[in-house]
Formats: structure tokens, C-alpha cells, sequence
């Protein structure tokens, strides 16, 4: 059986080469509380294809934007709003066009039918 979306199903070290990042990296970005992965019962990080989305948005901040983890948490609570307001709003064309260049602008993709562009 396959695991639903969004299910933890990549130990750290995995994560971690997926991302090409250091598992300490990650570690520290669940410190700085921009992931919190699930923990089996013997207390290992387990991400999901979601916090791993999550991350490549984390890594692009850093990397290509040159955001500190301030920014990226800014960045990140924008993003949520965003996503909000865009529910609130319903499917207004000219709000999502906007909407739609601010996410690229931070990188973020909208749903993962759509390409990451930046």
C-alpha cells in the first residue's frame, strides 16, 4: 500500500539527501521552528512529502533569496495568510493572478501540479 500524501514516511538521513542538505541543518530548522516532522515511539524524525515541500521552499529562501531564518519565517506566515485570504476570496482571477506572482516571488509552488519557477 502506497502512503497517503502528507504521511511520514523519510528518516532524517533520507530528508536530508533529498534536500541536499546536512541532517544537522534540519535538525536546526526544526529547532528554529520552521518544520516540526513526526516522531516514531523511539523518538526518530519522520518527514513527509509535505514538510519536504516545506523545506525546499526553506532552502530556496535562504539560498536563492538570501533570507536569514527571520525572513523565512516571515515569508512562510505570508504564505499561510495568502493561502487564507485566497479561500476567503474564492477563485477571483485578477486576486490570484497577484497572488499567484507574490508565491513565485518567494518561491513557493501554489500545488505541486505547477512548476517552481525562480
Amino acid at each position: 500500500m502506497a502512503p497517503r500524501h502528507g504521511e511520514p514516511v523519510f528518516v532524517i538521513s533520507v530528508a536530508a539527501r533529498l534536500l541536499e542538505m546536512h541532517p544537522q541543518t534540519l535538525r536546526k530548522y526544526e529547532r528554529e521552528g520552521l518544520i516540526a516532522p513526526s516522531r516514531t515511539t523511539g523518538n526518530l524524525r519522520l518527514y513527509s512529502d509535505r514538510d519536504i515541500e516545506r523545506l525546499r521552499q526553506v532552502k530556496y529562501l535562504v539560498d536563492e533569496r538570501g533570507l536569514n531564518l527571520a525572513g523565512v519565517q516571515l515569508a512562510l506566515e505570508l504564505t499561510q495568510r495568502l493561502r487564507e485570504t485566497r479561500l476567503r476570496m474564492g477563485q477571483d482571477e485578477a486576486f490570484c493572478r497577484d497572488m499567484d506572482a507574490v508565491l513565485s516571488l518567494l518561491g513557493i509552488r501554489e500545488d505541486s501540479s505547477r512548476d517552481r519557477t525562480g
